[in-house]
């Protein structure tokens, strides 16, 4: 029965080294005939999203990752010789970077700051961390991800005394991302502080136009290159915001673009059985009952794909996790994405996922090459990746044992061609499962719903300050200061920003007391 239906299932890509296995997923018999018709009309809206059609209705916005890596598909001629241009335009600038012939003010650059947040930084992390290599990067890379002030020194003092040779890419399509720009600022300063010129380490990532667009051409930045409205930053990996970090670290970007158009050309077909990408996408809807009741859990067996799951956690679940689908009902779509790596999460989470609650399905990522230098035998005929193989197919087996569903993905090598592939097959198995269920996939309503909170909040905080500085001879507590400036529903929120103001003494508020009874006052 195993080896029978792993023959059915098994579907294999021999030119591109890929295959993928989804026996191990219990679905009967009918259950594909049954989807085919949805499976028909979600090809159908892929075909009209890869025309130009507007997938993004409340932004009256195309989307078009798919054009990124086959330019000629793209709707018109101008967005086809941008693309080309701009690709042009970033091997042409790696280039003169990594040849010294654009360098800092103290010597040539030998690192990049990237400053971005959520896919401006998780996909050049993942890029940077898969296929790159200490003894032959062009460039180390560094990555300012957060507004965390204590995050942002620790990587100012990794880079150290060579600030002024790391260049600083600022990755924002509006270029009003907080993140971003705080960590822009913080950037700006420490050049400011040793006597540098920002401006003449810095380029731009961005939409034309934008704040930042605005910012780099009045300050003369070394270069900018575009974002466009038409490419989700969850989906920009293989545009500017992706290409220009891997180019300047060294990595091959026509084995990578090239990668992601294969997959794209497989994942095309309308032959269901045959489309690994459609195929992915149905496990999805069989394994969640097309409403995310269980949990997807990625385990790449492989050091270099570590943050393949970080990465996936953002493309599937900023895209898949919606309130509304798309005639307005109330759905709360979505699946939870968690994972790290084999064979490290041998020891970390996998006794649950054997003998815990069972709300999840498992993908494996599976490398059939171990190195590439001589191997090493640990124990009579057997090397350490043969341990990673054997912990693979032992949990593998002992899940499905213990009635735990399973995928299992496995590419010949981790290169610039597999990786493209990987990217490509996840877009497009998202953007199929978003049409099975009904939802939009390429916009973040709750994403930008968070952003208003945080500046409502960041609103509350300026006046809660401005107030105490205005009364210094007195000590408040947050509830007689939420009656005072007429806050009073919201004097946990006083009380949360007025603890944290007083625990960093630049801010000028000390506390005194314990608990909830403290009391604030300027100083």
């Amino acid at each position: 029965m195993g080896w029978s239906r792993y023959k059915e299932y098994y579907l294999h890509r021999e030119d591109l080294g890929f295959s993928m296995d989804i026996s191990r997923m219990d679905f009967p018999d009918n259950f594909l005939p049954k989807m085919e018709t949805a499976m028909q009309a979600a090809f159908q809206a892929m075909d009209e999203l890869e025309k130009g059609s507007i997938a993004n209705p409340d932004e009256n916005r195309m989307v078009g990752h798919y054009w990124l890596r086959d330019p000629g598909l793209a709707p018109s001629t101008d967005i086809t010789e941008e693309i080309m241009a701009t690709l042009l335009s970033i091997k042409e600038f790696a280039s003169k970077i990594q040849d010294g012939a654009v360098a800092g003010q103290t010597g040539p650059f030998n690192n990049c700051l990237i400053i971005g947040i959520g896919g401006s930084a998780l996909g050049p992390q993942f890029i940077a961390e898969a296929l790159g290599d200490p003894e032959t990067d062009q460039l180390v890379l560094f990555f300012f991800d957060n507004t965390d002030p204590d995050g942002i020194d620790r990587t100012l003092s990794k880079i150290g005394s060579d600030l002024g040779q790391t260049l600083c890419l600022v990755i924002s399509k509006s270029g009003g991302t907080p993140e971003t720009r705080n960590g822009m600022l913080e950037a700006k300063r420490a050049y400011s502080d040793i006597n540098l010129e920002f401006s003449k380490h810095a380029v731009a990532i961005t939409g034309n136009g934008s704040k930042l667009d605005k910012v780099a051409t009045k300050e003369g930045w070394l270069q900018r290159f575009p974002m466009w409205d038409w490419v989700g930053g969850r989906t920009s990996e293989l545009a500017a915001v992706g290409l220009l970090p891997a180019a300047l670290q060294g990595i091959d970007l026509d084995n990578l673009l090239e990668g992601a158009r294969a997959m794209d050309s497989v994942t095309r077909q309308k032959d269901t059985r045959k489309n690994p990408a459609a195929m992915l996408a149905l496990m999805w809807y069989y394994a969640t009952e097309g409403k995310g009741s269980k949990d997807m859990v990625i385990l790449p067996y492989k050091e270099r794909l570590q943050l393949f799951s970080k990465y996936l956690q953002q493309l599937i679940m900023e895209s898949l996790g919606k309130e509304f689908d798309l005639e307005g009902n109330t759905v709360n779509q979505g699946i939870a994405v968690y994972g790290n790596k084999g064979s490290t999460d041998q020891h970390a989470y996998i006794q649950q996922l054997l003998d815990g609650v069972h709300n999840f399905f498992v993908t494996f990522i599976e490398v059939l090459k171990d190195r590439e230098l001589p191997e090493l035998e640990v124990e009579t005929g057997i090397t350490a990746g043969d341990y990673l193989k054997g912990f693979l197919l032992g949990t593998r087996s002992a899940l499905h044992d213990n009635g735990r569903q399973s995928i299992t993905i496995t590419i010949d090598q981790v290169s610039p061609f597999s990786v493209g592939m990987l990217i490509a097959l996840y877009e497009r198995a998202v953007g199929f499962y978003a049409s099975l269920v009904g939802i939009n996939a390429y916009h973040q309503p709750g994403v930008e719903a968070g952003k208003k909170a945080a500046a409502s909040i960041l609103e509350l905080q300026r006046t809660v300050a401005e107030f105490l500085n205005q009364n210094p001879e007195k000590s408040w507590s947050a509830e007689t200061l939420g009656k005072a400036i007429d806050q009073e529903k919201a004097i946990e929120l006083i009380y949360k920003i007025l603890e944290h103001l007083s625990e960093n003494p630049s801010r000028g508020i000390s506390s005194s007391g314990s608990g909830t009874a403290k009391e604030f006052q300027a100083t």
